[in-house]
């Protein structure tokens, strides 16, 4: 009987067992796709099908509200950058010269990338940047991360930085959470900015993915921003009053924002191949 037994598995096996080593194959290829990822299921939605209406024109605040779809739905797309010379510009911002600032994106840092910036604020001379340039860690001109911050490699992560004009300090949140702070350069008055790029054909490109990039006049609190990232990489603005643009790159380079700063992009690419790379907050 047992030999029976030890016989009926092993024809078991042998029939079946090439059907189930496949099965497992393409269970694990699948997982390794993002395809068992939550949010490679979720619901996506095109650029503008939330944004800031102004009812008295752009740059006012009275009445301000969000419209259309604005729950925090996943874009469509987002932005890519390879680096180099890359950017999306934008002309005339007004921020008051020793003004409090407040700028927050989300990015794919691309593995080997040793320095490159995800948004930057330029007026010639004076350039102040928000960077990675990982062999560093000091705030000077540009406000960047040292290698302690190599963990970015390879996967979205929530980054803000604010700065303080009062006390000419900046501080620097990874995923929600302080990562450092240090004097900053002043933000110029009516700067142009680059998102992906140092700025005025600049060279220090961004290498990898940027998404949702919204610009304050004010110094968000640790809980304000804390906020925005467990809403993810579909969150709206958060404090509406104080917000000055809001660049979804979702598609285009339009601001969302209601003030029609609108950005310029050069060589940059919009693709929707992102949602397995990213999981929700």
């Amino acid at each position: 009987m047992a030999t029976f037994k030890l016989q009926s598995a092993m024809e078991y096996l042998m029939t079946y067992g090439w059907a189930i080593l496949i099965i497992a194959v393409v269970l694990g290829a699948l997982f390794e796709l993002g395809f068992f990822n939550s949010s490679s299921l979720a619901p996506t939605i095109p650029a503008g099908a939330c944004q800031v209406y102004r009812p008295q024109g752009p740059g006012t605040t009275a009445f301000i509200n969000t419209e259309g779809t604005c729950n925090g739905e996943l874009p469509q797309d987002v932005a890519k950058f390879s680096g180099g010379s890359q950017a999306i510009t934008i002309s005339g911002l007004p921020m008051p010269f020793n003004h409090n600032v407040t700028i927050t994106f989300w990015m794919y840092l691309q593995r080997g990338s040793s320095s490159g910036d995800a948004f930057g604020f330029t007026k010639n001379p004076l350039v102040s940047n928000i960077g990675l340039q990982h062999s560093a860690s000091s705030f000077g001109q540009a406000f960047v991360a040292d290698s302690s911050t190599s963990n970015l490699f390879d996967t979205w992560s929530f980054i803000a930085f604010s700065y303080n004009g009062s006390t000419g300090t900046g501080t620097l949140y990874v995923n929600g959470v302080q990562a450092a702070t240090g004097f900053a350069s002043p933000f110029t008055p009516n700067a142009s900015a680059a998102i992906g790029n140092e700025g005025f054909g600049g060279s220090v490109g961004f290498n990898g993915l940027i998404s949702n990039v919204q610009l304050y006049n004010s110094t968000l609190s640790a809980n304000q921003i804390q906020a925005m990232y467990t809403s993810g990489i579909g969150g709206v603005p958060i404090v509406l009053n104080n917000l000055v643009a809001w660049w979804q790159l979702n598609g285009n380079a339009n601001d969302y924002g209601g003030s029609q700063y609108n950005g310029a992009p050069s060589g940059v690419v919009f693709t929707t191949s992102w949602k397995s790379s990213y999981t929700a907050p």
